[in-house]
């Protein structure tokens, strides 16, 4: 092969690896599936946009909390915008299943019984469990084993201090990043949604948990089995931590005496 020859091949190598590489990083973007809701931005998006990250903020962290009813004059006043742009925003809520929607009385954010969220919980689970063992089958980079370590340590760190809350939002990220990287964008869009549903529920009893040292060594387990690309076991290992965890929600959910309208 001639040299120029041989130049071109190694461009052509170094633009594959250059696009591959890419790929990786926009699946990595895609990869966090869940962030925490944020306003972040917020100022620079079109009007339809931000009424609809801010409503959805509002309503994940409890500023409008479930049962709350407003007209759609109401929103759109509390928002600082026009109603056209608030209408489309409940609609995309509404198709969410975060919010009710009904001509000329306004909007219900939705509240969620116990029984609503187990079944939440049925759908959302299995789709984790499937994006889990999509991830095993693809094989993760040496780069993504070492930032998913890296929240693991983070979160015993925050078991050990007790520090529950740190811990459960480290836990979204660890599901966010691990589920995310599974190449599969409409199985992530589903679990978006349904994690959005179930996020308020989620935050009332983080404080009721008991330390989660079971789940750490459980999280340790379902890595070892994706790093060593073995898919069997991964989806076991992650079936039986889902299983668990969701029966813990439900349970303290349910001693909690939580009602709709605190969901």
């Amino acid at each position: 092969m001639r040299e120029g020859d041989l130049s071109k091949t190694e461009g052509k190598k170094a633009a594959t690896a250059t696009q591959a590489s890419g790929n990786r990083a926009a699946e990595t973007a895609v990869a966090v599936s869940r962030p925490r809701p944020s306003l972040q931005g917020i100022g620079k998006m079109p009007a339809r946009d931000r009424a609809y990250h801010e409503l959805k903020f509002r309503i994940l962290e409890g500023r409008l909390p479930p049962g709350t009813t407003l007209l759609e004059t109401e929103v759109a006043s509390l928002l600082s915008l026009s109603r056209t742009p608030v209408r489309e925003a409940l609609i995309r809520l509404e198709e969410e299943g975060l919010v009710d929607v009904r001509p000329r009385h306004g909007i219900t954010v939705k509240a969620l019984t116990v029984d609503e969220i187990e079944q939440i919980y049925q759908v959302f689970s299995a789709l984790e469990v499937k994006a889990a063992q999509l991830t095993a089958r693809r094989g993760i980079s040496a780069e993504d084993h070492k930032r998913l370590d890296g929240i693991l340590t983070q979160m015993e760190r925050a078991s050990q201090r007790g520090d529950i809350e740190s811990w459960s939002e480290l836990d979204d990220e660890f599901h966010s990043e691990l589920v995310g990287l599974c190449g599969n964008p409409r199985l992530l869009s589903m679990l978006r949604q349904l994690w959005d549903m179930q996020y308020h529920a989620r935050r009332a009893i983080t404080k009721l948990r008991p330390l989660p040292l079971v789940s750490d060594r459980e999280h340790r387990a379902i890595l070892d089995a994706i790093a060593a690309g073995n898919a069997e076991e991964a989806t076991r290992l992650h079936q039986a931590h889902r299983d668990r965890a969701d029966q813990q929600l439900l349970s303290l959910l349910r001693q909690r005496g939580t009602t709709p309208t605190e969901l």
